[in-house]
């Protein structure tokens, strides 16, 4: 299928992208990357009346290091951000991510600003900015507001984003202290959305996890931080006996949902496997 017809625009400013959404209301359709849009205009599960292309905005696809932490405009490829040295050095969770993205094809295009304003729970972005204590900066008409990652993703496809507004960065703090990261999903085939998966941070005091952030997607409406499992972790090494114990917390945790794809209860069982698997490695991996 083809497309039904609608005006397109290619804004050269934030201003002329604001005016423009305030024209159509929930009729204009943001165009970052396009990896989720362009199906659904073809397919015709979206029928704007105006597609807003703000590929031509200047400035929003920089990675760059500031006071704050490491910025990442909201243009910024999955590519770029890949084969950042930035990235690698002061958010290498991303890095261990970013290889699971699709496949190299959409990596090319797509998008961190779009993947984020997409919402899709079974995305590895959103999952990594949560565990990652990312701020989302956003912007409109009225002015620039900064949101908690933890905070900005609402639901499937929703979040805080208000009317006439864009993400156009994202701010990753300084984490002092001996933070190690993991990363792993679960999928049918490699660039499948996950079945399930983990992105993974914790301070490590000796053999002793004394902190742990542990974001799963693929397994909830949303990225699912595991509050219950995180503080059954801390304080702790995580021998044999632990790791069932947080298991078993995990569990309690997670209401995954089922499909043609897996059940809950395998989403559940597969979560678990992941736990196992990353703090093993974070143990032994001083990554």
């Amino acid at each position: 299928m083809k497309p039904a017809p609608f005006d397109y625009h290619r804004p050269a400013s934030l201003l002329e992208a604001f005016d423009l959404l305030d024209r159509y209301g929930d009729d204009g359709r943001i165009l970052a990357g396009g990896q989720s849009l362009v199906p659904a205009l073809n397919m015709r599960l979206a029928t704007p009346r105006a597609v807003i292309d703000i590929n031509r905005l200047p400035g929003l696809d920089a990675i760059r290091v500031a006071p704050e932490g490491l910025v990442l405009g909201a243009l910024a490829r999955h590519e770029t951000v890949e084969r950042s040295p930035l990235v690698r050095e002061h958010a290498p969770l991303l890095a261990l991510a970013m290889p699971h993205v699709g496949h190299e094809a959409i990596r090319t295009r797509g998008t961190v600003g779009g993947s984020l304003a997409l919402a899709d729970p079974a995305a590895e972005l959103p999952a990594c900015v949560v565990a990652l204590d990312a701020i989302v900066r956003v912007e409109g008409r009225r002015g620039r507001r900064e949101i908690a990652a933890g905070d900005f993703f609402r639901g499937v496809y929703t979040t805080a984003l208000e009317p006439g507004e864009l993400v156009t960065e994202v701010v990753i703090p300084r984490a002092p202290g001996a933070w190690r990261c993991g990363f792993q999903e679960l999928a049918r085939r490699h660039g499948d959305f996950a079945l399930a998966g983990l992105a993974a941070r914790v301070r490590v005091d000796g053999d002793t996890i004394a902190e742990a952030r542990l974001v799963f997607f693929g397994v909830g409406a949303a990225p699912v931080r595991v509050g219950g499992a995180e503080a059954a972790l801390a304080g702790r090494r995580p021998d044999a006996g632990v790791i069932d114990t947080v298991r078993r917390a995990l569990a309690a945790e997670l209401d995954p949902p089922g499909d043609v794809h897996g059940s809950p209860a395998l989403r559940r069982h597969l979560a678990g496997v992941l736990l196992t698997r990353v703090v093993a490695g974070l143990m032994e991996n001083p990554a």
